[in-house]
Order: structure tokens, then C-alpha cells, then sequence
């Protein structure tokens, strides 16, 4: 029987597979991570439906991590719906700078179908109305926003058609009420394609508005 040396042993002995080491984040790295695993979670669940401890865990660390970054849910929750408001904001205030005005509102609406396609959670985290939120942060306070581009738009319109350009903000609001409106329907269904939701939305005001009366009344009863 052959005699085989401690020596000899120790070199068959399997090597064991070196763990591969944990690329450690920069603090910047880790914040960007956070905040994109909390908007997932906000869009699934809500603000109160979320927890640190669930956003801690996805980002597999202590939940002390995610208090030094935001201070709690509420400032986390602040930040990821700022960064939605501003960037649908940009993209509708984009659209509305080239173009007669349909063209503006058919871009206007192509351009909120096209966020909410391709931005399907940041729009729900939007849509998710959350007590702590002021009228400053939320999905209601873009639309106002963009109304008020709309409503300089409408004015200047209805001043060549000899409409009162003081109703300017009424119109403003409704059109883009019609959108919005929509476009949380078409966040579920899809269907139509987001060209023809648009095409049909242009159509519905558009035709509406080129038969405006200049002093409407109400309907004689009767």
C-alpha cells in the first residue's frame, strides 16, 4: 500500500472556487439605486403599502442605509415623485414649443401617452394620490402645469377668432383634463395604439373647437 505524505494530500485536495468579491457602491451609486427600487415599489403598491424594510431588502441592505440617504419613506417618497413630475413636465413643455395649434395638441397628447408607455411605473407612482404630497407634487399639479402653457396657446387663438381670450383657462383646463383623463384609461387597456388615442383626442376638440359659439348658453328646457 502506497504511503502518500501529508504534502501530497494537501496538493489533491480540491481547490475551493474563489468567491467573487461585492463590488461596493459609491454613495451616489447606492442613492440611484434606491430610488429606482422604491419607484418599482411605489408603483406597485402605493406610498402606504411601502416599506423601508421591503426597499432595504430588494437593495439588499440594512435599513439604516436607505434613513442615512432619505431620512424615511416620506423623503424617498418625495424624491421619486419629483423626479416624475419634472420629467413629464420636460417632455410635454418639449412638445409644445413648434406647431399650429393642433399640431401642439395632438404632440400634447402623443407625448403623455408616449411617458406613460415607456415610464409605466413613474406614471403610476404620479397617478397614486398620497395624503403627504401638496398640490405642488403630484400628477394633478403637472396637468395644471402644462395647462397654463396651453391656456397662453388658446388665447392668442381665440383673440384671431374673436372669442373671449379671458376664457383661455377654462379651455385649457378641459382639454387637458380630457387627456389626462384618457390617458390613466389607456395606462390599463392599451388599445388603441397611442397614435390613434391621440388622433382621436385631436379630433374630438379639435372639430369641437373650430364650431365654438362665442356666447354659449344653456340648453332651453322644454
Amino acid at each position: 500500500m502506497t504511503d502518500v505524505s501529508g504534502s501530497e494530500r494537501a496538493r489533491r485536495r480540491p481547490v475551493p472556487a474563489a468567491k467573487p468579491s461585492r463590488v461596493r457602491m459609491s454613495a451616489t451609486q447606492r442613492r440611484e439605486q434606491l430610488i429606482s427600487i422604491a419607484r418599482q415599489i411605489f408603483a406597485e403598491r402605493g406610498f402606504d403599502a411601502t416599506s423601508i424594510e421591503e426597499v432595504a431588502a430588494r437593495a439588499k441592505v440594512s435599513k439604516p442605509v436607505v434613513y442615512e440617504h432619505f431620512g424615511g419613506k416620506e423623503g424617498l417618497y418625495a424624491v421619486v415623485v419629483d423626479r416624475e413630475v419634472r420629467a413629464l413636465l420636460d417632455r410635454v413643455t418639449t412638445a409644445l414649443t413648434a406647431g399650429n395649434p393642433r399640431e401642439l395638441l395632438e404632440q400634447a397628447a402623443l407625448t403623455l401617452l408616449t411617458y406613460i408607455e415607456e415610464e409605466t411605473s413613474g406614471f403610476r407612482v404620479l397617478v397614486r394620490e398620497s395624503p403627504l404630497m401638496s398640490a405642488t407634487g403630484n400628477f394633478s399639479s403637472v396637468m395644471n402645469d402644462v395647462a397654463h402653457q396651453v391656456e397662453h396657446i388658446l388665447a392668442g387663438e381665440f383673440s384671431i377668432r374673436g372669442y373671449d381670450p379671458k376664457l383661455a383657462e377654462l379651455y385649457s383646463q378641459a382639454l387637458v383634463g380630457m387627456v389626462a383623463l384618457t390617458g390613466r384609461w389607456w395606462l390599463e387597456v392599451r388599445k388603441p395604439r397611442k397614435e390613434t388615442v391621440a388622433a382621436h383626442l385631436v379630433n374630438l376638440a379639435w372639430n369641437g373647437l373650430s364650431h365654438l359659439e362665442s356666447k354659449p348658453g344653456p340648453i332651453p328646457r322644454g
